[in-house]
């Protein structure tokens, strides 16, 4: 058993190495210009990729400014794609009709057995894209600007080391500035500070915005739901190494927030995915949590007055292979 001295010593370590690390691989989307990122390129090609379900509202402006400043204005992004995620209003005719691509989740690799979630539509859209750098960002943003496409790029495009960049931002919920990330506090940082220190200098781990290297995000698997975002940090880090990974500052994020019940189930998933990677690096004393539906209860009126009825939801861990692993499989997909 280790000493109280040699536990010391080695979080000493892990909290000298992360500082390094944010020193080296911290940088601001401010300090990144589109003109300087396309001559940065060298030939290499850009993907940015939009999942969205049900954003209507929100995904056109989106599109709209990646395709005006960074497509026509400069030659930064050279594919854009919506991954429409089984949406029920008109988020993909939105999309189309601002200049994007638009593949609906199921009709890529219909083959294979459709799944449900964000990590799916995620990598259906790694699946539908070319470029050999790719862009992920979230459909509900009220304030989107193209900063957050330039400055997850810029540490891609100007230093070869770097495999993936995660965002971070301000998420402000009410009159607070920061309270919006309520998952991330309550349950992904702890977790993480516990099992992966190494990842304690993420400001964001769950940021729904981030870029990475084709072979990189080709090589590693995807979880389906909310489980996806930490599952890279982890994947990568123990394939890559920390100095492998960076992020941006991308300043304020505003989207839609999820109501309390959601966060459960979204806190459900994330656990699940921190147990399965626990299990597969040899570091869970006991087997996986026999259990993964999730109780909830929600208010409902009957004649007796107020009831709570149950709901269950199932927070298995379910995964999309290494995309790399599906060479042999048929990527035919129908662009709306």
């Amino acid at each position: 058993m280790r000493s109280d001295h040699a536990n010391e010593r080695a979080e000493l370590k892990v909290s000298a190495d992360v500082g390094s690390w944010l020193s080296r691989r911290s940088s601001h989307a401010a300090g990144w210009r589109a003109e300087e990122l396309v001559a940065a390129k060298r030939g290499s090609t850009v993907s940015v990729v939009i999942p969205a379900r049900d954003e209507e509202e929100t995904v056109g402006d989106i599109v709209r400014t990646i395709r005006r400043e960074l497509m026509e204005a400069v030659p930064l992004v050279d594919e854009l794609l919506v991954v429409d995620s089984r949406s029920q209003d008109g988020t993909a005719r939105v999309a189309a009709e601002a200049g994007a691509a638009v593949v609906a989740q199921d009709a890529v690799l219909p083959s294979l057995e459709g799944m449900a979630g964000k990590g799916e539509a995620l990598w259906k859209g790694l699946a539908s894209t070319t470029g050999d750098l790719v862009v992920f960002v979230d459909g509900d943003l009220y304030d989107f600007s193209s900063d957050y496409v330039t400055g997850l790029l810029g540490p891609l495009l100007t230093d070869a080391e770097v495999a993936y960049v995660k965002g971070f931002y301000h998420r402000p919920l009410g009159s607070d500035a920061d309270g919006g990330g309520r998952v991330t506090e309550l349950v992904a940082r702890p977790l993480l500070n516990m099992y992966w220190p190494e990842l304690a200098g993420f400001v964001q781990p769950l940021a729904g915005e981030y870029a990475g290297r084709r072979e990189v995000l080709e090589s590693i698997p995807f979880v389906v739901d909310y489980g996806v975002e930490v599952g890279h940090l982890i994947d990568i880090l123990a394939a890559r190494g920390l100095d492998a990974l960076a992020q941006v500052d991308l300043g304020k994020r505003t989207h839609r927030h999820q109501s309390t019940q959601a966060l459960g189930r979204m806190s459900g998933q994330i656990m699940q995915t921190v147990f399965d990677r626990l299990a597969r690096h040899g570091r869970l004393v006991s087997a996986l949590p026999p259990a993964t539906l999730l109780a909830q209860f929600r208010r409902g009126e009957s004649e007796h007055g107020v009831e709570r009825e149950m709901v269950l939801t199932d927070v298995t861990c379910r995964q999309r292979p290494p995309l790399a692993d599906l060479r042999g499989e048929d990527r035919v997909r129908d662009i709306a």
